[in-house]
């Protein structure tokens, strides 16, 4: 790593000494980005899925349909706004903000390039940074779900309330995991601060195939693969994306948790969900896939991380993020709510255990630095990892027939209630068809003889 590259990284120090009105310049920044691109993600799902789905998607309301979202937001800020009768109008009314301002927050701490020249003044592409700037993370992603949840409790309604609840348990759930997953990120980065993480994944890792040195970016995603997937999946839960959108189930709870919202209210609970959506792809670009940093082979080019050029990887990643979040909801069906949790709470969980205690016994071993080592440690696990979710299950046997399950209960026990639930007839029916069928014939015989 030559001089010039170590120069572009910030660090802690770099920040706090910007004029009041830079510092307002990157807060807008910051806040224009999560607009546009939830705006942008509207519209993108909704082509990416239409083009999955062999049907065409937006395609009327400008080029490309790229305004049908700003259509759609016009369109429901003229909408009736209705307040339900039995709500909490005070929570009923700051619940969506605080979803919005919670996914919104999270961007503050999230370095989109290295050092730059901003009309005179050396600055990083930063709102800012603090030593414990990935715990922020934690809490706006903790946070938000209290709007969700205040939102179904002050609606004064069954449906909303049982949305609330299941999102408080899916963050209570995937939160575990999640944080466990970044705890592999600070053990091998020795930081807390997402600018320090980022310059942690600069060192290039190198392999020789065929005789012929290569290298590859020191991304977590590869040395910390396990952490990676698991994280990822957290990160889909997190945001009540499908296919764990069980708090707005529309086959269970009708709109789940946003069921008696209307207007603008609506807009921004719909707004929340994907700000978190592209916030928590920064999230994931920034700990896991070497923040702005350039993928290889960009980085044979010497100029690769220095300049503006960095911003345009770092988006370029998250857009990546945001289809694999796309693609998700494009192909997977809704998990049930017990299959979910059992997911969260058996498989994950245990995983994220074993694997913090390989990198913690790593650790004590002298040189568990070594990149090849943490490399081929970190690739071996997530490879254990697919297989475990990728293994094909016990196969299960055929659900006996009714007639089974009838010949199969000992005699004088109570009858039981058979596991299709299709109930037989009483005996009380039997006699009854029985005793209309000898009419039903002859009322036949007699219509043919007529």
């Amino acid at each position: 790593m030559n001089a010039v590259y170590l120069a572009q990284d910030p660090t802690l120090a770099d920040f706090g000494k910007d004029p009041w009105w830079l510092v307002l310049i990157k807060v807008l920044f910051a806040f224009v980005f999560g607009l546009l691109a939830t705006l942008l993600g509207v519209w993108f799902e909704r082509r990416v899925v239409g083009y999955m789905q062999v049907r065409p998607g937006p395609n009327q309301v400008g080029p490309f349909g790229l305004l049908q979202t700003l259509a759609d937001g016009l369109k429901m800020a003229f909408k009736e706004d209705i307040l339900p009768k039995a709500a909490d109008k005070v929570v009923y009314f700051f619940a969506p903000v605080i979803s919005v301002v919670c996914a919104v927050t999270a961007l503050s701490v999230i370095p989109f390039g290295p050092m730059v020249s901003i009309f005179g003044h050396r600055t990083p592409l930063q709102v800012t940074d603090v030593p414990v700037a990935v715990l922020v993370l934690l809490a706006c992603s903790s946070l938000a779900v209290y709007g969700i949840v205040l939102g179904g409790w002050a609606s004064g309604s069954t449906y909303p309330l049982l949305g609330g609840l299941r999102s408080s348990a899916q963050m209570i759930s995937y939160e575990v995991a999640m944080g466990l997953s970044i705890v592999a990120v600070f053990m091998t980065a020795g930081t807390m601060s997402t600018s320090g993480i980022v310059a942690a994944q600069g060192d290039a890792t190198r392999f020789t195939i065929a005789g012929v040195e290569v290298p590859a970016p020191g991304w977590y995603a590869i040395l910390l693969l396990p952490s990676f997937i698991i994280f990822f999946i957290a990160t889909v839960g997190e945001t009540n994306r499908a296919p764990f959108d069980l708090p707005e189930a529309e086959s269970e709870l009708v709109a789940g948790f946003m069921t008696e919202y209307s207007s603008l209210k609506f807009a921004l609970f719909m707004l929340s969900e994907y700000v978190a959506m592209v916030t928590m792809s920064a999230v994931t670009t920034t700990l896991f896939l070497g923040g702005w940093r350039a993928p290889w082979p960009i980085t044979l080019w010497a100029d690769a991380n220095t300049g503006w050029w960095p911003m345009l990887w770092f988006f370029g990643k998250v857009l990546a993020l945001v289809f694999v979040f796309v693609w998700l909801r494009g192909t997977l069906p809704r998990l049930r709510y017990d299959q979910f949790m059992r997911f969260g709470w058996k498989v994950l969980l245990p995983i994220n255990l074993v694997w913090i205690l390989v990198l913690a016994g790593l650790r004590s071993i002298e040189g568990w630095q070594t990149r090849d080592r943490l490399l081929a440690t970190g690739l071996g696990a997530g490879v254990l990892l697919l297989v475990t979710l990728l293994w094909p299950s016990r196969k299960k046997e055929p659900r006996p027939t009714l007639q089974e399950q009838v010949n199969s209960r000992p005699h004088g026990s109570f009858p039981l209630p058979p596991m299709d639930l299709q109930v037989p007839p009483s005996p009380r029916t039997k006699r009854v068809v029985a005793e209309r069928e000898p009419a039903n014939i002859a009322a036949g015989s007699d219509s043919r003889e007529v």
